[in-house]
């Protein structure tokens, strides 16, 4: 499985929105500039993530984004498959209704779905286990530790 660059650009934009929530409001521009992104770009993925409740948006001159949530509310898992759909290597996988002869032929005597089915479970267990929460304390860990080294330098 992939992840593209909507489900890679869209969590290190949620990260950065949590990071600079202190501030209350963030703009896409602030964002777009920090992590070195297109504002279109980050404008339709805000717009997904929006719509699926993990941010919200407030209008006028001082308007910009807040998560819906708090950070150890929202998992990775949530983000990525808001943005990409299911946490799949392959496709039959994916679908709910992966019974219909219309996601594989072959699905009912396919002797590797269950590996496949393991791949999915475990990616979904861990990216569901990770909060975003837990990647600002992560990028807050490296910061610090940035700053010790550059000290003794």
């Amino acid at each position: 499985m992939k992840i593209s660059t909507k489900g890679r650009y869209g969590l290190e934009a949620i990260v950065d929105l949590a990071i600079h929530s202190s501030e209350g409001r963030v703009n896409l521009k602030s964002i777009a500039e920090r992590c070195g992104m297109s504002e279109a770009y980050i404008l339709q993925i805000f717009l997904i993530l929006r719509r699926a409740g993990i941010v919200e948006s407030i209008r006028g001159a001082q308007g910009g984004y807040v998560l819906a949530r708090d950070p150890s509310q929202i998992t990775v898992g949530e983000v990525l498959t808001v943005l990409e759909g299911p946490l799949a290597p392959v496709p039959c996988i994916a679908e709910k209704s992966k019974r219909s002869k219309s996601a594989c032929d072959r699905f009912e005597n396919c002797t590797a779905r269950s590996f496949w089915e393991r791949v999915m479970n475990t990616l979904s267990d861990v990216a569901n286990s990770i909060t975003i929460e837990d990647l600002v304390k992560c990028y807050n860990s490296s910061i610090s530790r940035n700053i010790e080294l550059e000290y003794y330098i």
